[in-house]
């Protein structure tokens, strides 16, 4: 089984990695930071097979000849897992920036559909498949301050369901992961570095790990042949909603 995951070197990606190394995987590992995708691979190649590739998702090209490059051997990809996203910002639309809303919409839609393109022809050529795009809560219900955040993991949400609508009939399970609160760097990236407002989003409950997600997603991809596990949305237990959160 050959699983390719971007956005690997960190969070929910890097968590994914191990557990789909313990089920013995082969994993193609992407992300933008060679040198953390070359101590990852270092850490799990004395458990399976692991190739790497540098690419930024939002680079259409860049997508194109990194998947492109992929020997014979690596080429009949299995399972691909769309993690690679980001959030930048949390604004009123008013006072929004518009470099932030690029950095937003071109990972989290327009990379997730390059990537998809570059692999979904072989699955569709070889019948069989499974494609993890990772949406959010914020996709379900929109929140103030993220609206344009929002709207891209709703624009996730909805390719996920016209991807399973298209690919079903080719073999090709389609799910679709919607994590609420989750601890990684997304807040750090979010506030730009500002480690103290980040640290804030996560005070008073217990949040969800990578890990919880990770193990959601094999969840996912080891549900028997009859089985697609179409849409999952997971909370911490403090978590109502996107924004409604019991803290003590």
């Amino acid at each position: 089984m050959i699983a390719l995951i971007t956005g690997a070197t960190s969070g929910i990606g890097y968590a994914t990695a191990l557990a789909f190394a313990d089920l013995d995987f082969q994993l193609i590992l992407c992300g933008r930071r060679q040198d953390r995708l070359d101590a990852l691979k270092d850490q799990l190649s004395e458990q399976t097979r692991v190739t790497t590739l540098a690419f930024d998702v939002r680079d259409r090209n860049d997508v194109e000849a990194a998947i492109q490059s992929l020997p014979t051997e690596w080429q009949a990809i299995d399972i691909l897992v769309n993690n690679a996203g980001n959030a930048h910002g949390l604004s009123p639309i008013q006072d929004g920036d518009p470099a932030d809303w690029d950095q937003m919409i071109d990972a989290n839609v327009q990379g997730l559909l390059y990537v998809s393109k570059a692999v979904i022809p072989g699955m569709v050529a070889r019948q069989r498949g499974h494609i993890v795009n990772l949406s959010s809560v914020a996709g379900k219900q929109t929140y103030a301050n993220g609206a344009v955040y929002c709207a891209s993991k709703a624009a996730v949400e909805a390719l996920s369901t016209g991807m399973r609508l298209d690919l079903t009939q080719h073999g090709i399970k389609v799910t679709n992961i919607a994590p609420g609160a989750v601890e990684t760097e997304f807040s750090m990236v979010r506030f730009k570095g500002d480690a103290e407002r980040a640290a804030k989003v996560y005070e008073g409950f217990t949040p969800l790990t990578a890990d919880d997600i990770a193990d959601t997603i094999v969840y996912a991809v080891t549900a028997p042949a009859h089985v697609t596990i179409a849409d999952l949305t997971i909370l911490a237990n403090a978590q109502a909603a996107a924004t409604t959160i019991v803290r003590k």
